[in-house]
């Protein structure tokens, strides 16, 4: 088991790492706080030191194009409506169903930790029973999670640490909490700042089995442990970089291009009087008179020039204009501002939809690999409960991402379509003579999309033909070797 000692370098490395420091970086331009919160104006004095100009205008704007990026990506992702975790068998379909497609609090954290591993690089969803004895999945920030291997080699972890912030006592420090997972059991710690770490002496059981339940009619408390430490990590990429590895820069760009249009504004909003002849003390008086009275006083060669300063804007809204379309060129994102020439049919909206089909068909591998660890564990479960043998090959993940379309091109398309079943219809019933009555049914049922197998027995009967036909009646063999009268 691991020591206060050891847990506490183990937090502190991770900390420090550079794979944390860009999730941190990530996570804080995903919630809009840019680098250009940080901004500062420096001039060189007559002296020839930098100093801070705090005159000026410095705005500070951020521009979330990231936030939209990330969220365009998971709701894409997850757009589907029938759900995407599939079988054919009806049994295992309706537990797959209960436990992910139509569970809305699985689906809440798989929205989460997809946000996060998008956004972070990586992020981490933890195993647990509910109070019906499921298991149930939920999200745990990647900023807090410490893996520990005994080796690098390892694929396994030897345990997990995860921390967080608890809440903030006094002199407005951090009271944080620890639990450091293993196998069978978890481990609770508290720490104070960066101070010692100390047991936590609010949890009962210290160290915890990782389920601990009663039976109906029994008194006695059971434990149990899963056999595996109950954390999986979802990993954006190979290098777990974040989608804003990619676009950082040209964000900071049109920060800056933007926040600096915004200060010239402010700087030369105001107009330069250039005034000749003044009769007056001081120009205080002349710029009251002019802002409360509108009118000053001037001699016989005086007057009153106003000047207003143009500001160059044409080059910044030019590159602002070309950051926009680089950062969701190279996003990968869709571009909804994104002008075209009136023609908006389903052909040209699948095309700008390309990137982000590339993005997310990218993830979907990794999300499917993620899936499959949890599915391990839900299987085993039912199989457990029903006493059946679900196999992971019985399961399949199929994401049906929706498309946004053109209302009219759509009735168009179902108009042709319908105009090609009439044609063939028609066809095959102008074939009668030809063909036998099954094989044109059979037909009909292959251009309308039915199941002859399953109509087949609902068909009339065929007409049978008449042995007495009026035509043959005067037949001597049919009529018995008699004549009609």
């Amino acid at each position: 088991m691991l020591t206060e000692n050891e847990i506490k370098v183990f937090i502190d490395n991770d900390r420090a790492s550079i794979k944390k420091q860009l999730a941190r970086t990530g996570l804080r331009y995903y919630e809009a706080d840019h680098d250009i919160k940080d901004y500062r104006v420096f001039f060189i004095n007559a002296e020839g030191q930098l100093q801070e100009d705090k005159t000026k205008s410095n705005i500070k704007i951020a521009h979330p194009f990231f936030t939209e990026l990330v969220d365009q990506e998971v709701q894409y992702m997850l757009s589907g409506k029938d759900g995407f975790v599939k079988s054919d068998d009806p049994e295992l379909q309706a537990e797959l169903d209960d436990r992910f497609n139509y569970n809305e609090d699985f689906m809440s954290e798989l929205y989460e930790v997809i946000t996060g591993a998008v956004s972070k690089g990586f992020e981490y969803a933890y195993a647990y029973k509910n109070g019906e004895g499921k298991t149930a999945f939920q999200c745990a920030d990647s900023i807090g999670v410490v893996e520990v291997k005994a080796k690098e080699t390892n694929d396994h972890c030897d345990y997990v640490i995860y921390w967080y912030v608890d809440r903030i006592g006094k002199d407005n420090k951090k009271i944080k909490r620890i639990q450091v997972w293993d196998k069978n059991q978890t481990y609770f710690y508290v720490q104070e700042d960066d101070g010692k770490i100390l047991l936590d002496e609010a949890q009962e059981i210290n160290p915890r089995p990782h389920v601990i339940y009663q039976k109906d009619g029994d008194n006695s408390t059971y434990y149990e442990g899963f056999g595996y430490i109950p954390f999986f990590r979802l990993d954006n990429c190979q290098k777990q970089f974040s989608g804003l590895k990619a676009i950082k820069a040209l964000i900071d760009d049109y920060d800056i291009m933007s926040c600096g249009l915004s200060n010239n504004i402010q700087d030369t909003a105001e107009a330069l009087y250039v005034v000749k002849g003044f009769q007056g003390d001081n120009l205080d008086e002349l710029m009251t008179n002019i802002r409360a009275k509108k009118h000053i006083g001037v001699d016989e060669n005086g007057g009153v020039e106003v000047h207003t300063v143009d500001i160059p804007y044409q080059a910044r809204q030019t590159k602002l204009e070309l950051d926009e379309k680089n950062i969701y060129r190279f996003g990968m994102g869709f571009n909804s501002a994104q002008l075209g020439d009136g023609n908006i049919t389903n052909v040209v909206i699948k095309s700008r939809y390309a990137l982000l089909d590339l993005k997310c068909n990218k993830l979907e591998i990794r999300l499917k690999q993620f899936m499959r660890k949890l599915l391990k564990i839900v299987l085993n479960e039912i199989n457990a409960e029903k006493g059946t043998d679900f196999q992971q090959r019985d399961v399949y993940f199929d994401f049906e991402r929706e498309v946004m379309t053109n209302a009219a091109d759509n009735a168009q398309i179902e108009l042709t379509d319908a105009q090609k079943q009439q044609v063939q219809i028609n066809t095959l019933l102008g074939l009668v003579s030809v063909l036998d009555n099954e094989t044109i049914v059979q037909n009909i049922c292959e251009v309308l999309d039915l199941d002859y197998n399953e109509i087949k027995d609902k068909l009339p009967e065929p007409m049978q033909e008449d042995p007495y036909n009026v035509t043959d009646l005067n037949d001597p063999e049919l009529a018995g070797g008699g004549e009609i009268e």
